[in-house]
């Protein structure tokens, strides 16, 4: 006892020093794991589709786009003044929305009670009026935004019908109207014979389409994925044919009598 009373007097931060170090060596006994107790391991999060709703109304945008693009370059061709490129470019974008809605019953068409899809085809088309080169960079601009405005319109069409309650064929159809609307009345204005008219495979990729999707809703499988593989689908396939000639069979010129 009179050896450790004259050790802390000779040494009178010895029992700081003691009460530090043992809280040190307490602190890191705890802060060292457990070898018997597993370690856990850090979870990697697998990213997940976005929902259907999210999914449909950004395909629904890019339809618009991509189709008031393609009306907008043809226009442009026709060396039609800003005018007459805007209004193309809003009909051929809008219509197809507006058709499948007043089908289902929405009024007023989303179409126009909301301002996004106008204001998205003015956009579109004002850029096409103002820098034409940068669309006409593409091989055949109107056939891909065509092609492209095609099989997103299908998918949405579908599945709006389907949300409205129609049965699984008249969705189908539905979804396939609801994709060649702004193609068709677009080859109208312009005094063309419409595409779907035509022995090309058109009408055709957007039923498949809007078919796809109606298959995954009777089996209950995901509608994201319905609508992700049915949009590629008809875009691949409607490009597919462009570039390989597929057509319809045409009925013979001199029929037998």
């Amino acid at each position: 006892m009179l050896c450790l009373l004259r050790y802390r007097n000779v040494y009178p931060h010895y029992p700081k020093k003691t009460t530090a170090t043992l809280a040190e060596l307490r602190r890191l006994l705890l802060s060292t794991p457990n070898p018997t107790t597993p370690s856990r391991r850090p979870t990697h999060q697998v990213p997940s589709l976005p929902s259907p709703a999210t999914l449909l109304a950004a395909l629904d945008l890019i339809g618009t786009c991509v189709f008031a693009l393609s009306g907008a370059t043809l226009a442009v061709r026709a060396r039609m003044d800003l005018f007459g490129v805007l209004v193309l470019a809003i009909v051929t974008a809008v219509s197809g929305g507006i058709l499948r809605d007043l089908l289902i019953g929405v009024v007023p068409p989303a179409s126009i009670a909301d301002w996004k899809p106008v204001g998205l085809a003015i956009l579109s088309g004002a850029l096409c009026f103002i820098r034409p080169a940068l669309v006409e960079r593409l091989s055949h601009p109107v056939q891909v935004f065509d092609a492209a405005g095609l099989g997103a319109f299908a998918v949405t069409g579908a599945q709006a019908a389907l949300d409205h309650g129609l049965n699984p064929p008249m969705a189908a159809i539905l979804g396939m109207v609801s994709g060649i609307g702004g193609g068709m009345l677009r080859d109208i204005l312009m005094a063309r014979v419409p595409v779907v008219l035509r022995a090309e495979i058109y009408a055709l990729a957007a039923l498949i389409a809007a078919a796809i999707v109606v298959i995954f809703h009777t089996l209950t499988l995901p509608p994201t994925l319905a609508a992700l593989l049915g949009a590629t689908i008809c875009f691949s396939l409607r490009l597919m044919a462009i570039h390989r000639g597929w057509k319809l069979p045409t009925a013979p010129r001199d029929p037998p009598a």
